[in-house]
């Protein structure tokens, strides 16, 4: 692999980033395998090899990651990084494999989405207020050739129904074996990891989608819960603020929310059921 660079125009840090970059592509059979790899663009790729341009901070995480590395040493001058990088072969090696576990499925999901990009109230039995109905806003969007989501929530603080605080949780998103997987944390405190999982619609317009969510309650007792969910499409884009406002905590019984999403969410036991199943709706 050999790369002509002028590189008199280049930032002294850019070049050594450049170059210790092209270094860790040796260890690969070509930057095209790199790129699969990291599903990243090819072209946009060259850039960085070639200097002429930078990776974001996030893209720069995912490279280091990918490659074993940390953000801070891939600026190192290349003789200093090239010993670094000697000495530790097998962490990189190690790195790569679940890297590309997760490259793997983000590319699975590449194209599958398309029309299930776009915002979403979220429906399902409150597991830190029993009785309740939550209804929140999840977006669902691509960044840098994968899908991901963020889920907003907001609750009354206490008895006073004019405060709220929110929640909100980033994370992942997949399409594996005709079902959608979102697995998220939530930011703002980082207390929870949760895992939701819906069945895809085969109808060309996005109606509804009804699955699980397998969650940890707010309250102070962290209780591990499970759930069955409706997300609802409003659109590719929305007024945030109007949206938001209709999110919350809602007695089931007061009728502000469809009674068949409250048939679909219901998480009452079946008979002869052995197991927490949902339907496709």
């Amino acid at each position: 692999m050999s790369l002509s660079i002028d590189t008199g125009k280049i930032h002294p840090a850019q070049r050594e980033f450049s170059a210790n970059l092209r270094m860790l592509c040796s260890y690969y059979r070509s930057v095209a395998d790199v790129c699969r790899k990291l599903n990243l663009n090819r072209a946009q790729f060259n850039r960085y090899l070639n200097g002429t341009s930078k990776p974001s901070s996030h893209t720069l995480e995912r490279i280091c990651d990918f490659f074993g590395v940390e953000p801070s040493e891939i600026y190192l001058p290349r003789e200093h990084f090239h010993q670094i990088v000697q000495v530790r072969p097998k962490q990189r090696a190690e790195r790569a494999v679940f890297t590309d576990h997760i490259a793997r499925l983000q590319h699975q999901t590449t194209g599958k989405f398309d029309k299930y990009l776009g915002y979403y109230y979220e429906y399902y039995h409150s597991m830190s207020a029993p009785g309740k109905v939550l209804r929140g806003l999840v977006h669902i969007f691509t960044h840098e050739g994968a899908v991901y989501h963020e889920r907003l929530e907001r609750f009354p603080q206490h008895a006073n129904l004019d405060e709220t605080y929110k929640c909100k949780y980033v994370g992942g998103t997949f399409y594996l074996n005709d079902r959608i997987f979102l697995v998220d944390y939530e930011s703002l405190t980082g207390n929870e990891i949760a895992q939701t999982v819906l069945f895809p619609t085969y109808k060309n317009k996005v109606a509804r989608l009804s699955g699980l969510m397998l969650g940890v309650a707010s309250s102070n007792q962290r209780s591990i819960a499970c759930a069955r969910v409706v997300f609802e499409f409003l659109g590719k884009t929305i007024d945030m603020r109007a949206a938001m406002r209709l999110c919350g905590l809602f007695d089931p019984h007061d009728e502000e929310i469809d009674p068949t999403i409250l048939k679909v969410i219901d998480n009452s036991p079946h008979k002869d059921q052995n197991h927490f199943y949902t339907i496709p709706l």
